[in-house]
């Protein structure tokens, strides 16, 4: 596999420093990305990065992940507005074990091949340097007037507000300049990748490399991923979309790539999945001839989801995402846990009862519109019961006189009521 022609067809390339394919063609080549440890979990905004490193080693080249913990501790302005919040070591160290953890569905950590991914962390080396020896070893061999012409420097001195740029995030890049040396004398790494915003971080690496040792080193970035109505990619009301399923659950992580838009599928599922060229062709025709089956969000959400959570959480996503549509059964109600069945019903009306009241039995007309209000009056709710319009935890109530009891609760706490064919409610027993 040619790695430059499969970045390329997949539009994750958008600046690459001339000799770069040529280096990639010529031999098993060490390549890098840096990634910030200021959490325990990755989100999607890391993924391209990340599968920019598993198609480096499906083609055969070496990967290493770089974990900045010195750099955490900076803070990188490259389209940052201010300055981020530092860590200390013990809470870099535990994000590191995190995120090993993480990326090992992606990458091969353990095989004893050639192009085995190996995992570093800055700090390891920049602990070392004393101000004096850094100044010595690094700072003299660029100019204030290189680092100055960078653009992520110009915006932020000349930004809005005079928020200005502090000295420690000015040397950042002497800093991640530090660390594709230490990689490229170590290792024999040669390339670094990143996104755009950090193109000029990664040059000014292959510029220290050149005047300290003489050698070549090379750059390659792919382009900050935006949404087709121009909203920034990964966020949403509630926030980033994580990995870790504790803090976004594989349901709600499933529905976000479910309900991308038909034009970021395209560019989403040639990115974010390993589908060759010829099966996403297949798929984009598919969906052009029924748009309204979603053949191409369905295969990006199967993918990415069975990709970062497994076989079993997809199935479980699919299935509670089929409560909402009135396909699944009570059964399948039961089935899920917690955490899934409060993401597929966040924003719904919640009613809470006393648990004791279940013990002894409520009657389903003062449940419904005397201990909560989910009908306005009794009389109201009979009428919709006779006619067939409610349903308990997906099976439809067909006598108003019956008892709702403790065997009815969902998870021992929850009971879900349905009004007709889209209204839900949650009554919640405590």
């Amino acid at each position: 596999m040619n790695f430059v022609e499969e970045l390329k067809w997949r539009g994750m390339i958008h600046d690459m420093m001339p000799g770069t394919e040529e280096q990639l063609q010529k031999e098993i080549t060490t390549a890098y990305v840096g990634i910030d440890p200021t959490a325990d979990s990755l989100h999607i905004g890391h993924l391209v990065s990340v599968m920019m490193l598993k198609h480096l080693q499906v083609a055969g080249h070496r990967p290493i992940v770089l974990v900045g913990g010195a750099t955490g501790m900076i803070g990188d302005p490259s389209g940052k507005s201010d300055e981020r919040n530092l860590l200390d070591e013990k809470t870099l160290r535990h994000n590191q074990d995190c995120l090993k953890a993480q990326l090992s569905r992606f990458l091969d950590f353990n095989s004893g091949t050639k192009n085995q991914a190996l995992m570093v962390n800055n700090y390891d080396w920049m602990k070392e340097f004393s101000f004096l020896g850094f100044i010595r070893d690094i700072g003299k061999h660029l100019t204030v007037n290189y680092m100055m012409a960078k653009d992520s420097v110009k915006k932020r001195i000349s930004g809005e507000g005079n928020v200005g740029l502090s000295f420690t995030e000015f040397t950042y890049q002497l800093v991640q300049a530090t660390d594709f040396h230490h990689l490229y004398q170590e290792y024999g790494c040669k390339l670094q990748m990143g996104g755009s915003d950090q193109w000029g971080n990664i040059t000014t690496g292959t510029e220290l490399i050149r005047r300290k040792t003489g050698g070549e080193a090379f750059a390659l970035t792919c382009p900050l991923i935006t949404k087709a109505d121009g909203g920034k990619f990964g966020k949403t009301e509630s926030g980033n979309i994580w990995l870790d399923p504790a803090r976004t659950s594989p349901y709600k992580f499933y529905q976000f790539w479910l309900n991308t838009s038909d034009a970021d599928a395209e560019k989403y599922i040639k990115i974010f999945t390993l589908l060759s060229q010829e099966e996403i062709a297949s798929l984009v025709k598919e969906h052009a001839q029924a748009p309204h089956a979603r053949a191409l969000q369905k295969k990006l959400a199967e993918d990415v989801t069975v990709m970062i959570h497994g076989r079993d959480a997809y199935d479980a996503s699919v299935e509670a995402s089929q409560i909402l549509f009135g396909k699944s059964t009570m059964d399948a109600l039961k089935k899920i846990d917690e955490d899934t069945f409060l993401a597929v019903f966040e924003g719904v009306p919640i009613f809470n009862i006393a648990n004791a009241d279940l013990k002894a039995g409520i009657d389903v007309l003062d449940l419904l519109a005397i201990k909560t209000e989910i009908f306005p009056s009794k009389g109201e709710a009979r009428k919709t019961i006779k006619g067939g319009g409610v349903s308990i935890n997906k099976e439809k109530i067909t006598d108003a006189e019956m008892l709702i009891k403790t065997d009815y609760l969902l998870n021992n706490k929850y009971l879900l009521f349905q009004k007709g064919k889209k209204n839900f409610f949650v009554v919640v027993a405590e």
